[in-house]
């Protein structure tokens, strides 16, 4: 069986997902002040390379792990579980708004899932 990242459509729509991904993010009330002063160019080439090793494509990710790169919103700027839905909300949004099919979109939400200890710094 080929990867959610080859079922999806690849590179092109990992960056499209992305794209849109943070547009959604970025107008949520409930979590666009953790990106307040983050370059955000960086911010997408770092989310389009983790979702591309995250749902089976090649990898060149050379990031920090999620704990790691997660921490200083978790200590200094409270984020919790809550906001961890609010971002798995965007991503299944983006992927429903996108065409992706129910079910790559279930696979792609618990890899997405899969993070959420290690995001809120309890892994």
């Amino acid at each position: 069986m080929s990867s959610i990242y080859e079922r999806i459509g690849g590179e092109a729509a990992i960056d499209a997902a992305v794209d849109l991904f943070y547009k959604k993010v970025l107008a949520d009330d409930r979590i666009k002040h953790f990106f307040v002063g983050i370059p955000m160019e960086r911010q997408h080439d770092h989310q389009k390379k983790f979702l591309t090793v995250a749902l089976g494509g090649p990898n060149n990710y050379s990031g920090r792990g999620m704990k790691a790169a997660h921490s200083r919103l978790v200590n200094e700027m409270g984020l919790n579980d809550g906001h961890f839905d609010a971002v798995m909300e965007n991503l299944g949004a983006t992927l429903v708004d996108l065409g992706v099919p129910a079910d790559l979109i279930g696979e792609a939400a618990a890899v997405a899932e899969s993070t959420r200890e290690q995001v809120l710094g309890r892994a």
